[in-house]
């Protein structure tokens, strides 16, 4: 398969037999013990968690510096381009599902669960539970046995729509950056990914100050209801997601930097754009549903 070949290209790459899956396998494997030692009070885990995360972000920068490599020296073919791709797809269509679980949650929790539980049917169980949503009432939660403390919910102003404008700016300092990189004005790219990269960061610290802001003074903590317990999971994702992403944009500019990339073979940098539109996306709902409604 790999013989045919157009000039020096192959058809279609294959690499020689590789450790590195099984290493960060390994890598991942003290990852999830240690952290599940940690939790249930094992001290020991925290060293299992650090190792694992270490052993594994060693071994990613091995494999991705050896796929770069073979990148670099034109071994990678249209066919393989297609792969690439396609593989990307899929990994950001199994990511609108692992978010479309979680907005299905706050959905049904919202419109089923809190209504039924307030239902005639359960009036004898729960006599004092009131079905409002969010699940808090003022100076009081809906709680009946009183296990979920007094809190109040996030509103959209002032630091979510702040995010929402970053993320927007982002989404359009990234394709500014993509139209320079394929009319081949490098130095246009390189200073719009620097700014994506900024934008990215800046959101970051902006949520953080949002959960300082949420435990601080509105008492809204994970284990505040369905609601916290909701708004947490997706925010906090979300935000991991915004991590990755930001992460990948770094590295790609590092490499525009490095003179990696030209106008017509780019894939590394589509990739990144990709799956930072689809963190925008992701955070437009995430406001209009969480915030507003």
């Amino acid at each position: 398969m790999s013989s045919a070949s157009h000039g020096t290209t192959p058809y279609y790459f294959v690499p020689a037999p590789s450790s590195y899956p099984v290493m960060a396998a390994i890598g991942l494997f003290f990852v999830i013990l240690g952290a599940g030692q940690w939790i249930n009070g094992a001290g020991w885990g925290a060293y299992s968690l650090a190792l694992g995360m270490v052993w594994w972000l060693a071994v990613l920068f091995f494999w991705f510096r050896t796929s770069i490599a073979e990148s670099q020296s034109g071994l990678y073919g249209h066919k393989i381009d297609l792969s690439f791709r396609w593989s990307m797809s899929w990994f950001i269509f199994s990511e609108v599902m692992f978010f479309g679980a979680f907005f299905t949650a706050l959905w049904w929790a919202r419109t089923h669960s809190v209504p039924a539980l307030g239902s005639l049917e359960n009036a004898l169980l729960w006599p004092e539970f009131k079905a409002a949503w969010p699940s808090v009432m003022p100076g009081a939660t809906t709680s009946p046995a009183g296990i979920v403390e007094p809190f109040q919910t996030m509103g959209p102003w002032p630091l979510p729509t702040i995010n929402t404008a970053l993320l927007l700016t982002s989404g359009v300092t990234i394709t500014i950056a993509h139209h320079a990189l394929i009319a081949g004005n490098r130095a246009k790219t390189i200073a719009f990914m620097w700014m994506t990269v900024v934008l990215g960061l800046v959101f970051l610290f902006v949520q953080g100050y949002e959960y300082y802001h949420a435990y601080t003074d509105l008492n809204l903590k994970l284990s505040s209801g369905i609601f916290g317990s909701t708004f947490f999971m997706l925010t906090g994702f979300h935000g991991f997601h915004v991590f990755v992403g930001m992460l990948m944009l770094f590295f790609i500019t590092l490499r525009l930097q490095k003179g990696h990339f030209s106008s017509d073979k780019h894939f590394g940098f589509e990739g990144a754009a990709w799956y930072w539109h689809f963190v925008d996306v992701v955070w437009l709902g995430l406001y209009i549903l969480v915030y507003w409604l």
